[in-house]
């Protein structure tokens, strides 16, 4: 038997804030709160990681007193499912995303930071 994708820990200064951004991203919404520890998942799956098979992975939020250095290792990209690409990207940067720079040139893809930096890519392909 394999694994599965269930959690996805993302370091950073303000869990509540980053967390509010990605659940408005994702239409996720918090799933469990602790003291510098804030966890967000989809709705439609509220057992989580206890589900056999495929399931949407959280997101976990997690305080750390350094900031953000360098271009991330790993990023999420999203895919818009009810709008095109160009609508999307405004949206996100209306929730406090802007436009990063990581030397992706000329792409079908756009590269987006969140409030704390990380980077994240929004592709032109729709898919449910």
């Amino acid at each position: 038997m394999a694994s599965k994708f269930t959690e996805l820990a993302i370091d950073c200064a303000d869990p509540d804030g980053l967390a509010r951004f990605w659940c408005s991203v994702l239409g996720y919404e918090v799933q469990d709160q602790d003291d510098g520890i804030v966890i967000i998942g989809s709705p439609a799956v509220p057992e989580g990681k206890d589900r056999l098979g495929p399931v949407p992975p959280t997101l976990t939020f997690a305080q750390v007193p350094e900031g953000k250095t360098v271009k991330n290792r790993l990023h999420i990209d999203l895919n818009p499912t009810d709008r095109e690409q160009d609508a999307e990207v405004r949206r996100l940067l209306e929730l406090g995303a802007r436009h990063a720079d990581v030397g992706q040139g000329d792409a079908s893809w756009v590269v987006l930071a969140d409030p704390e930096g990380n980077e994240f890519c929004v592709l032109a392909g729709r898919r449910p």
